[in-house]
């Protein structure tokens, strides 16, 4: 998936009215929603530095130009409203797709609306990062701000595999560091790995504002299988055999009662969260999540 594929146009013009903000922090309206020092084009000056493509020209010093022939951006002081984390599920069974579309997974649907959130973010001038995580390493872009930081963090994304389990929590320690107490952190993963969820419950717990995606397959909601199947847990390896006619509806059932579960526990965890299916609207789920008057933990619609 190439950078300019990540957000399709009619999505893109529907994230004009979406805005993100924490609930964690007591927030104003427009810039300096809760307070922090960031570089970036506001009202008290810091520094010049040199352009560099992707800099808005409206930062350039004109009269500066005019008197060295060189192009200088003007570097400010500014509250940053809030630091955004995308922490996306890059574990094997993200690669999960439908039949009736092989060529779209759960990742890639995770990877578009990641690349939403780092646009609106860039729009508002807050600082975000990029944490992708599976056994066999993590990717992590820090904290940053600016049109430049927005291309690192698509880049990133494009390079992201599914791949391996989740990692032990000794391993995940070291986001810590990085995801600090107030951030906003927005989730996208199918929801199926205990160890994300412990992890999640332990951020939320320690003051992090998290909004999870939970993304799923056509084929999970409908179970449309005919005949016999064979079903493999790509994670375990474990399979599973079966009539599907004589099995879907206990499937169904038992598969809506474990999707309550989970949204009861998230609620309980004070953890705001939305299933997205593969074939709804790609903005849909950051739209429910970020609709005016969500609070963390409530139930969503």
């Amino acid at each position: 998936m190439a950078v300019s594929d990540l957000i399709p146009a009619d999505v893109r013009a529907r994230l004009k009215g979406l805005r993100l903000a924490s609930r964690r922090i007591s927030v104003t309206h427009g810039v300096g929603q809760h307070h922090s020092r960031s570089r970036g084009a506001g009202m008290e000056f810091a520094q010049y530095r040199a352009y560099e493509p992707g800099d808005e020209p409206r930062q350039i010093d004109w009269k500066l130009f005019a008197r060295s022939d060189k192009f200088f951006v003007r570097e400010s002081e500014r509250d940053s409203p809030l630091v955004v984390w995308v922490l996306l599920d890059a574990t094997e069974s993200m690669a999960q797709t439908d039949a009736s579309r092989p060529g779209w997974s759960r990742l890639h649907a995770a990877k578009a609306q990641a690349a939403c959130v780092f646009e609106v973010a860039c729009r508002q001038g807050d600082r975000f990062g990029l944490i992708a995580i599976n056994a066999e390493g993590f990717t992590v872009v820090n904290a940053g701000t600016g049109l430049r930081h927005r291309d690192q963090c698509l880049h990133a994304l494009t390079q992201v595999k599914a791949k391996s389990d989740w990692p032990s929590p000794e391993a995940c320690n070291a986001l810590w560091e990085r995801m600090r107490a107030n951030a906003l952190v927005v989730v996208f993963s199918d929801g199926f790995d205990e160890g994300l969820l412990q992890m999640l419950e332990r951020l939320s717990r320690a003051g992090r504002d998290i909004r999870m995606v939970r993304l799923l397959t056509c084929e999970e909601r409908d179970f449309p299988f005919t005949g016999g199947h064979r079903f493999v847990d790509v994670e375990t390896d474990q399979t599973l055999l079966t009539e599907a006619p004589l099995t879907r509806e206990s499937y169904l059932s038992e598969f809506a009662a474990a999707q309550r579960a989970l949204d009861l526990r998230l609620v309980s965890s004070g953890i705001a969260s939305v299933s997205y299916v593969l074939d709804q609207p790609l903005d849909l789920p950051l739209q429910r999540l970020f609709a005016k008057g969500n609070v963390p933990g409530q139930e969503l619609p």
